[in-house]
């Protein structure tokens, strides 16, 4: 098979394709023929060394991907036979997913629904349950103000949707008017340019009573200015660390303000529950009523490439790699 390999940490170039025996399925396992990989902001903290847990010397080399779709190829002992033949989407354990086969575990498949493409499936892996999550958690109610920041990337682009359907008023948070323009066609009432340095003054103008909800997966000062337009009742939902490092909003500031804070960590407790997100992740993508935007696809060869343009912000949605 081909794979991408990271031998040391660095920038994007560190990623290299290279020929590696197939791996073979273990009890409970499953080998995939991948047609398409998911490529995360995550994925290119890992690689740089940045990551919240950087990796140790022994854990290299490694391939980097957490999430794939194709066909189930083989499966390990303890593998229901009926897998076999079947386009699934998966996530892959952490590791795996840049390559053109790839192990999973059976537990973590998702057959692909009717009518929905393998790209979109993949797509909605990992950010419709993560994006169904937050919304559920928010308990976003009809007329509420709602913040996404982030709102053109894989997770905001889903939370500007989901907190339209649930009747709210949309405040978008994105940077250019390319990913502005983006958040409007997706339904954001407001959009605002977090690269103006007087964004909150013209989110405090937008929504003057404040906002009911605040969705954080930018972090830092943008996470700060996000928690400090929040109402009295308001709640908080801090998901990402796109600017390199999370808010410094605290607990105790939180309830001195009347402000909810909601951890990732509480959206899908346990692997049944995220299982669960993203089976109805992928029936509102049946449905047609939730759609994912994938902005970028690469070549398997051009995963450096894919990295390099996650890193310089200039990708809109989600970014995949294809392998043929």
């Amino acid at each position: 098979m081909r794979a991408v390999i990271v031998r040391r940490l660095g920038p994007p170039e560190v990623l290299e394709v290279v020929d590696r025996p197939d791996p073979a399925p273990g009890p409970g396992q499953v080998l995939v023929d991948v047609d398409v990989a998911a490529v995360t902001f995550i994925d290119t903290q890992v690689r740089a060394g940045r990551s919240p847990r950087p990796l140790e010397p022994d854990e290299l080399p490694f391939v980097p991907g957490n999430g794939v779709g194709g066909t189930v190829a083989a499966g390990g002992p303890e593998v229901d036979t009926s897998w076999l033949g079947q386009r699934v989407v998966t996530a892959t354990g952490g590791r795996g997913g840049y390559a053109t086969k790839a192990l999973a575990s059976a537990g973590d498949l998702h057959r692909l629904p009717a009518g929905v493409e393998l790209t979109t499936a993949v797509a909605l892996l990992a950010d419709g349950r993560t994006a169904i999550g937050l919304a559920r958690a928010a308990a976003i109610r009809e007329g509420d103000a709602v913040m996404v920041t982030a709102a053109a990337g894989g997770v905001g682009s889903l939370l500007v949707q989901l907190a339209r359907r649930a009747g709210a008023r949309v405040v978008a948070l994105a940077g250019g008017e390319r990913k502005l323009e983006h958040a409007r066609t997706l339904g954001a009432d407001v959009a605002v340019d977090y690269r103006e340095p007087a964004w909150p003054e013209r989110v405090a103008a937008a929504v003057p009573g404040g906002l009911d909800v605040g969705f954080d997966g930018v972090g830092g000062a943008t996470g700060r200015q996000v928690f400090e337009l929040l109402r009295t009742g308001g709640r908080y939902l801090p998901h990402g660390a796109a600017s390199g490092q999370w808010s410094d909003v605290t607990a105790d500031e939180a309830r001195r303000r009347g402000v909810s804070i909601v951890p990732l960590d509480a959206v899908a407790a346990t692997p049944s529950e995220q299982h669960a997100l993203v089976e109805e992740a992928l029936a509102a993508a049946a449905a047609g009523w939730l759609r994912p935007t994938i902005g970028q696809t690469w070549p398997l060869k051009q995963a450096a490439a894919a990295h390099a343009a996650i890193e310089a912000r200039a990708t809109l949605g989600k970014t995949v790699l294809l392998t043929s």
